[in-house]
């Protein structure tokens, strides 16, 4: 189903900032799943990779050459300032919660740039599922020019590594942030967004006040009145989209951003788990066979889309990385504020029985 996603790739619309695509993600889980299951195939629960304990960083061909690699990646660059760069991880994997399952979750921009970003995590054991949300400007630490983590996916796929080079490279770098490597990993393209908005008939959304933004050169044109709004899929993405408007008007910040994504995914799941749903199954999987890649085979996607109906608006819980600080000359950073991320992390998304440390990040603390 996914061998030949590299080139299926037909991204054409600019995605924004920081993660419209985790709709998108869990509906088309539920959506794909569901087609299989509704078609007769196995489901099974997914094995979770046994990962040894090894040194995270020994050894590692990703290191080698990453400044010249990076000089090729079409990624704003800049000089490597001076700051801590903390020893090497290890993987730990030895002691696992039973059940308990981990996701990266990206979408790309031309197949280079991973401006989506979010981990996220389902435990059978409560019926609780968790997403956090990861700003592409967060800053990693690795000595190379771009230590933005958007550049992650791009830097992992040259020298001939192509697309599993970039998603290897992209658990690598999300491990830093939160402690441990994701189980399992989900790449979307973003022209379904628009196709699944459109095919369960639009969603409902709140619009705060009347958003509009002109940009001819992006071919961008946001014109969206305030109140109530039944939003077809273009829409649902300029709404998701929305920064600032023309003049630099009712701008909103990147979290305010967050919170109208995750308005949207709400909509779109109460439309997909109702039950006309049903009717539009082979749209839904042609949707999720274009456009989606990920290493869960088709039974294992059935069962999590059966598992889905114990996560509901109480029960899926979404938040974005914790933030420290903001800045930067002249590129600009998300800077991880480590105990925060300590405190979500082991209140939601750590598989281990243990807690996760300070030891296990490798967080950049200047």
């Amino acid at each position: 189903m996914f061998k030949n996603f590299a080139l299926k790739q037909k991204i054409s619309i600019k995605p924004f900032l920081i993660s419209a695509a985790i709709s998108l993600a869990a509906i088309l889980i539920i959506a794909g799943g569901v087609f299989v299951f509704a078609f007769g195939r196995t489901i099974r629960p997914p094995e979770v990779p046994n990962i040894p304990v090894t040194h995270m960083w020994d050894d590692d061909p990703f290191l080698q050459n990453s400044s010249s690699e990076n000089a090729d990646s079409g990624s704003d660059l800049e000089e490597n300032s001076e700051a801590e760069i903390p020893p090497p991880l290890l993987q730990q994997y030895e002691d696992r919660t039973p059940m308990f399952f981990t996701f990266l979750i990206f979408g790309l921009t031309n197949g280079l740039n991973a401006n989506t970003i979010m981990v996220g995590a389902y435990d059978y054991n409560t019926g609780n599922g968790y997403i956090i949300s990861i700003p592409r400007d967060t800053r990693v630490a690795f000595e190379r020019n771009n230590q933005k983590i958007v550049a992650a996916y791009n830097v992992g796929r040259l020298g001939g590594r192509g697309h599993d080079g970039g998603v290897s490279r992209m658990k690598m770098e999300v491990q830093t942030l939160v402690g441990f490597r994701p189980d399992f990993y989900i790449c979307i393209d973003y022209d379904a967004f628009i196709r699944m908005v459109d095919a369960i008939g639009g969603v409902e959304i709140y619009v705060p006040f009347h958003m509009r933004y002109d940009d001819p050169l992006d071919n961008l044109h946001i014109n969206i009145p305030a109140g109530m709004q039944m939003l077809d899929g273009h829409n649902s993405l300029h709404f998701a989209r929305y920064r600032r408007g023309n003049f630099g008007r009712n701008t909103i910040t990147d979290f305010q951003r967050i919170e109208h994504q995750q308005q949207v995914l709400n909509a779109v799941m109460e439309e997909l788990l109702t039950p006309a749903s049903i009717l539009r199954l082979p749209e839904f999987f042609d949707i999720f066979d274009t456009y989606v890649d990920s290493n869960l085979s088709p039974g294992e996607l059935a069962w999590f889309a059966n598992q889905a109906r114990r996560v509901n608006g109480e029960s899926l819980h979404q938040y974005t990385l914790p933030i420290a600080r903001s800045g930067g000359e002249p590129y600009w950073y998300e800077y991880p504020s480590e105990a925060e991320i300590l405190e979500l992390v082991n209140r939601t998304v750590n598989p281990l029985v243990r807690d996760i440390t300070s030891e296990d990040l490798r967080i950049i603390r200047n």
